[in-house]
């Protein structure tokens, strides 16, 4: 998989002079070409140096450490050991969001072991450049099976298992040992589908030292399902809502690359810069209500046309698309739009996790995640740092980021919502002024409440709790 250097994002950060700029700006055009940059975390480029990195003096690591340690909320981890239990390695959020955490705890000199638990047979490209990535930052990374895995999960101070699924590691592996570690696990859910509510995956949920969900909602959701469906109780659970990474935080308050990106990235899309863009970043499945939002879309168009509304030219694009394995669901999605006549007016972009491009690019997010909805939804945090108004599902974590009015406009889930959407849509192509407030009210909530250091802050008070727990059963 094809990569910027991962100094990268620091040099289109940072810099001084006009050679500098143009240097940062063709950096992130780069970025914006590849689609393979990480803009909204550490993951594939940029990020603090490990002791694994050769990039770096082990002299000057370990003074950046120190200080990162002292400034850091996360301080106290310093030369605690942390293992990570992953249920797989891929572009998707659980992962990506644990591996943010990785760095964030090697940062302060924690040591970080990581673990997957399912592991593609062959070569696969995202695991090997994502294991790369971490062993460069000095996490290790093991074997999910064997007695180094054991050993480690008992020599622990603590242990994070990351999505529901995970928990199937536990007796698979650790077998007669898993009493003896449950007592340090804190367990990292992100999971709102009923798929997931397996007694075999979450039958020691009630052992462990604690549970940690992104959404208070989500948190409400879990204690009555696992009590209802299984008989089992969750253990002291914290609700933690998530934050942006400082790097996409850079490049969102920098007008000059958000600038050059949006250029890039409507002329790729054949868009005009004085046309509204409306887009939907997911990956492209039912759950994720692209069909509900294309059938709204169209709505918006007729009403605009049936009401001779003066308003520019409106555009949609979806963001999750596969081209090398279209699905059935995405099949229905182009001929939805091909039977309607707007192929003009919908574009379908690739994959990809350089989502700062199409954040630049746009005019309105639609967070149209259906059913219970979206756990937490980063990509709307990540929206608003942009300064764009949210169209959400009243469900889910979208209901304790978006506020109804200030921030953006929310609409019931399932088909009874695609008039609210609609009508959404035209309000908001109507309105610049209301448009360009709520965009500064997001970002005045983010600011507020959903920076990484924001995230920080409440991870470690997770981690205190949960480390006293499990001292104390340890003396016990």
């Amino acid at each position: 998989m094809a990569k910027p250097p991962p100094s990268a994002a620091a040099s289109a950060a940072g810099g001084r002079g006009p050679a500098h700029h143009r240097t940062r700006l063709l950096l992130l055009l780069l970025v914006a070409v590849a689609a393979s940059a990480f803009t909204a975390g550490y993951v594939l480029r940029g990020g603090p140096v490990g002791p694994c990195d050769t990039r770096g003096d082990p002299v000057d690591v370990a003074t950046a450490q120190a200080g990162d340690a002292a400034s850091s909320p996360l301080g106290f981890m310093k030369s605690k050991l942390v293992l990570l239990v992953s249920h797989e390695l891929s572009l998707s959020g659980g992962p990506l969001l644990l591996m943010e955490l990785a760095f964030l705890l090697r940062q302060v000199g924690c040591q970080v072991v990581w673990i997957t638990n399912q592991r593609p047979e062959g070569t696969n490209d995202v695991s090997y450049s994502l294991e790369h990535k971490m062993l460069n930052h000095g996490v290790q990374v093991l074997p999910a099976r064997g007695q180094e895995a054991i050993e480690t999960a008992l020599k622990a101070d603590l242990v994070i298992l990351n999505t529901a699924v995970a928990g199937k590691w536990l007796d698979a592996v650790l077998k007669d040992n898993v009493p003896q570690v449950l007592p340090k696990i804190l367990w990292w859910i992100h999971e709102m589908r009923g798929h997931y509510f397996k007694l075999e995956y979450v039958k020691h949920l009630p052992l462990v030292a604690g549970a940690m969900i992104d959404s208070h909602i989500t948190v409400e959701y879990w204690k009555t399902r696992t009590h209802d469906r299984l008989n089992i109780q969750m253990p002291q659970t914290y609700a933690v809502h998530l934050g942006n990474s400082k790097e996409l935080t850079e490049v969102a308050e920098d007008n000059v690359a958000r600038r050059v990106l949006r250029e890039h990235i409507r002329e790729s899309l054949g868009v005009r810069s004085e046309d509204l863009l409306f887009a939907i970043i997911n990956s492209v499945s039912r759950g994720k209500g692209q069909d509900l939002f294309l059938q709204a879309f169209h709505q918006s168009l007729q009403l605009i046309q049936h009401q001779k509304l003066k308003v520019p030219k409106v555009h949609a694009v979806v963001v999750g698309s596969d081209m090398s394995a279209q699905t059935k669901f995405e099949t229905q999605l182009r001929e939805f739009v091909a039977k309607n006549g707007i192929h003009d007016r919908v574009h379908f972009a690739n994959k990809t996790l350089a989502v700062a491009p199409y954040l630049a690019a746009i005019d309105v997010l639609v967070q149209n995640s259906q059913a219970r909805g979206e756990c937490f939804g980063r990509i709307t945090i990540e929206a608003m740092a942009f300064k764009l108004p949210v169209l959400g599902t009243a469900a889910g974590g979208t209901t304790e980021i978006v506020l109804d009015g200030s921030t953006g406009l929310l609409h019931p889930a399932g088909k009874e919502g695609v008039t609210p959407l609609a009508n959404n849509i035209v309000r908001l192509a109507s309105h610049a002024e209301q448009r360009a407030s709520m965009g500064n009210n997001g970002y005045a909530r983010v600011k507020e409440r959903f920076m990484e250091h924001h995230m920080a802050e409440r991870i470690a008070t997770v981690l205190k709790e949960v480390l006293h727990k499990s001292r104390q059963h340890s003396h016990s």
